[in-house]
C-alpha cells in the first residue's frame, strides 16, 4: 500500500467512512442543523463568526485570530483555532466544515474523498454575490434570520451610499506599489463604485491592471487608495511611499481595510461608506482651497 493510500485509509478509519465514499449532500439540504461548525479559511471565518454564536463554532483559522480588524479578532478570540489541516477536522469532528475555494486544497481534497460534510464557498466580487454567499451559508448552518438581519443592514447602508454620492467624478486607483491594481469584477471595484468613485483600472472587460509608478503618474488619478493595514517593510512599500507619490498625493489618499475587499461580507457596505466619507472630505477640502484662492484674488 502506498503512503497516500495508507494516509487515506487512516483518515477514513478515524471518520468511520469507507474509502471512496461519495460526499454527503450539502448540509443546507439536511433537515438537521449542524451544532458545531469548523471554518478553514479567513473569509468563511468571518462569515461563521457573523452568523453563529461562539458555542456553535468548533474553530476558525489562525488568520482570524491574528486579523488586523479588531472586531474580527475579538470574535475569533472566543472560539478555537485551527491551521487548515484535515487532521484537525478529524480531531474536532465538526458537523459541518466551511472552506474557501482557494484555501487548503489538500485538506479539501481529503475531506471530499472521505465524505466529510463540507460547504466550499467561492469568493464574492460584488454585493449581489455577497447576498447569495451569505444566504447559502446561512441555510447550511441554520442561521437564516441572522443572515437576513445582516443583509438588511447592508442594503440600508447601500441606500445611504446611493443618496450621498459625490457631486463630481473622482478618479481613484488602488495603489500598493506592487504593480497590481484591482479592476472590474473585483470587490474593491464594487465598493468604490458604491462609494461614488471611478476606478481608473476598470475599463470594460479588464479584471485588473498592472501599473508601475511611471504609468500611475501618467494615468494621474485624483485620489490613491491604500490598504489600511500597515505593510511590512519591502520593495513594494518603498514604491508605494515613493517621495514623488507622497508629494503629489499627500492630501489625496484614502484607505480601505483589506478584509472587506478580499472577503464578501455584509460589512463590506460599511467599508464602502467609510470610503465615501473620505472622498467627500477630499471634495470639501478642494472647495475650501478654491474659496481661499478666489478670496485672495479680490
Amino acid at each position: 500500500m502506498t503512503l497516500g493510500a495508507r494516509s487515506l485509509a487512516w483518515l477514513t478509519l478515524l471518520l468511520g467512512a469507507p474509502v471512496g465514499a461519495r460526499s454527503q449532500p450539502p448540509m443546507e439540504h439536511s433537515p438537521q442543523v449542524p451544532r458545531r461548525v469548523m471554518s478553514l479559511s479567513l473569509c468563511t471565518d468571518a462569515l461563521a463568526l457573523d452568523l453563529l454564536p461562539p458555542a456553535r463554532i468548533a474553530s476558525v483559522t489562525y488568520l482570524a485570530h491574528r486579523s488586523s480588524d479588531p472586531v474580527l479578532a475579538a470574535k475569533a478570540a472566543r472560539v478555537g483555532i485551527n491551521y487548515g489541516n484535515a487532521e484537525e477536522v478529524l480531531a474536532e469532528k465538526p458537523d459541518l466544515v466551511l472552506a474557501g475555494t482557494y484555501s487548503t486544497p489538500a485538506a479539501r481534497g481529503l475531506l471530499r474523498q472521505i465524505g466529510a460534510p463540507m460547504v466550499v464557498v467561492p469568493p464574492a466580487n460584488n454585493f449581489t454575490e455577497i447576498r447569495a454567499t451569505v444566504r447559502r451559508i446561512a441555510r447550511a448552518v441554520g442561521a437564516q434570520a441572522r443572515a437576513e438581519a445582516l443583509l438588511a443592514h447592508m442594503d440600508a447602508t447601500l441606500a445611504i451610499l446611493a443618496r450621498s454620492r459625490p457631486a463630481r467624478r473622482i478618479r481613484v486607483a488602488a495603489w500598493s506599489g506592487d504593480g497590481y491594481v484591482p479592476g472590474r469584477d473585483t470587490l474593491f471595484n464594487a465598493l468604490l463604485e458604491a462609494a461614488g468613485g471611478v476606478n481608473i483600472a476598470a475599463p470594460p472587460g479588464v479584471r485588473s491592471s498592472s501599473f508601475d509608478i511611471e504609468q500611475l503618474l501618467v494615468a494621474h488619478p485624483d485620489v490613491l487608495a491604500y490598504q489600511a493595514d500597515t505593510p511590512a517593510p519591502a520593495l513594494k512599500t518603498d514604491t508605494a511611499e515613493h517621495p514623488l507619490v507622497r508629494r503629489l498625493y499627500g492630501g489625496r489618499r484614502i484607505t480601505y481595510p483589506e478584509l472587506f475587499t478580499e472577503c464578501g461580507l455584509p460589512e463590506s457596505a460599511d467599508a464602502a461608506l467609510a470610503l465615501q466619507r473620505q472622498l467627500l472630505a477630499i471634495i470639501g477640502r478642494d472647495r475650501g482651497a478654491s474659496a481661499l484662492r478666489l478670496g485672495g484674488t479680490r
